[in-house]
């Protein structure tokens, strides 16, 4: 298994926008947790008026600009089109999504890069919705609006995930690049699109329990109108796949 190990590189793709404050933490916390990996950090930043590519740029200066690879974007252009543009520049074999905003904690990282190589999996998510795993800092609202989402979606598209909703993912490059081909949603709606897509192409996806944590700085992006965009694309996949 070791030997393995040592053969595979991971693409860590992190989308930002304003995330100034938490991005150097992001990555100091990628390199304490992944010590023995070999892997690359892909920014991709949509333009962000905060400062956020200043502080990556110094970060490159720490870590090297081949461990982190600043690929900025001119304005924000959603979610999943952030991944496709951070693809293009991944030299991994696996590719992992995951949030600037530190909801997605990096020590997770080791269990997923565990959970692939015991199962081979094409794909590992992170879920709050096993024993194991939760979140921590939402409101009962913001709680039941998530799970209602989730068991909503379960309930008409089958798909055998517990967690749809959820955007810290490993994937085997060839099938991101795959299963992001087919898809057309824009935001909230996008990582449900993917998992749902992958499982009905016949994927095999894993899940590995994690803790969500709301945003520690800046503000949720998750507002109603991602809700009333949530639904939608629940019925347009409903329709489609």
């Amino acid at each position: 298994m070791e030997g393995e190990e040592k053969k595979n590189k991971y693409s860590i793709i992190i989308p930002t926008y304003n995330e100034r404050l938490n991005i150097a933490l992001v990555v100091y916390l990628v390199f304490k947790h992944l010590p023995d990996v070999d892997f690359e950090i892909i920014i991709v930043d949509d333009g962000s008026p905060d400062g956020t590519q200043d502080i990556v740029k110094q970060l490159q200066q720490v870590y090297g600009e081949d461990r982190i690879l600043l690929r900025a974007r001119p304005k924000k252009l959603g979610l999943g089109t952030a991944y496709i543009h951070g693809l293009k520049h991944a030299s991994g074999n696996f590719v992992v999504i995951m949030d600037a905003d530190l909801s997605h904690h990096p020590k997770y990282l080791p269990s997923f890069i565990k959970k692939q190589m015991e199962t081979g999996a094409s794909i590992v998510t992170g879920t709050r919705y096993v024993k194991g795993g939760g979140v921590h800092g939402w409101n009962l609202m913001r709680k039941l609006t998530s799970r209602g989402a989730n068991v909503l979606a379960h309930t008409l598209l089958w798909p055998g995930v517990s967690d749809l909703t959820g955007s810290f993912r490993l994937y085997r490059k060839s099938v991101l690049e795959d299963v992001i081909s087919s898809c057309v949603s824009k935001g909230y709606v996008f990582q449900m699109e993917m998992i749902v897509r992958a499982s009905r192409k016949g994927y095999l996806i894993k899940e590995v329990p994690i803790t969500f944590v709301d945003r520690v700085y800046g503000s949720s992006k998750l507002g109603g109108s991602e809700i009333v965009e949530y639904l939608k694309g629940l019925v347009y996949l409903l329709v489609t796949t």
